[in-house]
């Protein structure tokens, strides 16, 4: 299976930002040559412009999020069929930051997810324990619970790819040990072939929480780990492209 590594930008980038997304693009197509395909979901006001500028390129892109509705009186959210209009390949559902900021339940998550596929894009969904859920011995748990609640009965092969995040590593430097990671992944692997079978153990699953060029090697090359979802090492092409390599070594 190819490595995927998504850059998840969030709440940041103006339009000066899309010439660090254009180093990331130069080096997008000689990473498909080595399996590792790149893609960045920037924050909805570059999202179109980032698009067409990648076009060729071998760079998806994606949005952080969609609406569960195809149209409507929604004042200030994006559907699905905008995003994928925009251009995109990719839209995040069920971040953590929209869990807990948001108060998305499970069930809406789901229904975004259906929503993205229905409209042609490929649902990232995310997954993940708080520090004291995993303190109390929850945290298969509750992550299962997540994966069971937010994945739809239906996808196609290469229609749907699942990122684990534990909530308490995202931006704040800690990172779970790479036992930690081998085990969650594990189970999350095996939870989707016993529902789905092969189409379950054919999805990617990515990890995510403050993934960098340092730790990249050791997390990116444990067993069911397809790539990673990265946030502020993103940001800027020197610390996303340290990640890629960290891969091709």
């Amino acid at each position: 299976m190819a490595k995927l590594l998504v850059g998840n930008w969030k709440m940041n980038g103006l339009k000066a930002a899309l010439y660090e997304a254009g180093l990331i693009a130069a080096a997008a197509k000689a990473a498909q040559s080595q399996s590792v395909q790149l893609a960045i979901c920037p924050p909805a006001t570059l999202l179109a412009s980032l698009s067409e500028a990648t076009i060729g390129t071998g760079l998806l892109t994606g949005a952080q999020d969609c609406h569960e509705k195809v149209s409507g009186a929604h004042t200030g959210d994006i559907s699905a069929t905008m995003v994928k209009d925009a251009g995109a390949h990719f839209v995040i559902v069920g971040h953590s930051e929209r869990r807990a900021d948001h108060h998305e339940t499970s069930a809406v998550v789901c229904l975004k997810a259906q929503a993205a596929l229905a409209a042609g894009l490929v649902p990232i969904v995310c997954v993940g324990e708080t520090r004291a859920e995993r303190e109390a011995g929850q945290a298969e748990a509750v992550v299962l619970a997540q994966v069971d609640g937010s994945v739809p009965e239906t996808f196609p092969e290469g229609g749907l790819v699942i990122a684990y995040e534990p909530v308490w590593a995202i931006g704040t430097g800690l990172v779970p040990s790479t036992g930690d990671v081998l085990a969650m992944h594990g189970a999350i692997h095996q939870r989707l072939v016993a529902r789905f079978g092969p189409l379950g153990a054919s999805v990617p699953l990515l990890y995510g929480g403050s993934v960098n060029g340092t730790n990249a090697a050791d997390l990116l090359h444990l067993d069911h780990v397809d790539g990673a979802l990265v946030g502020g090492a993103s940001l800027k092409a020197d610390g996303f492209l340290k990640i890629l390599h960290a891969i091709q070594e």
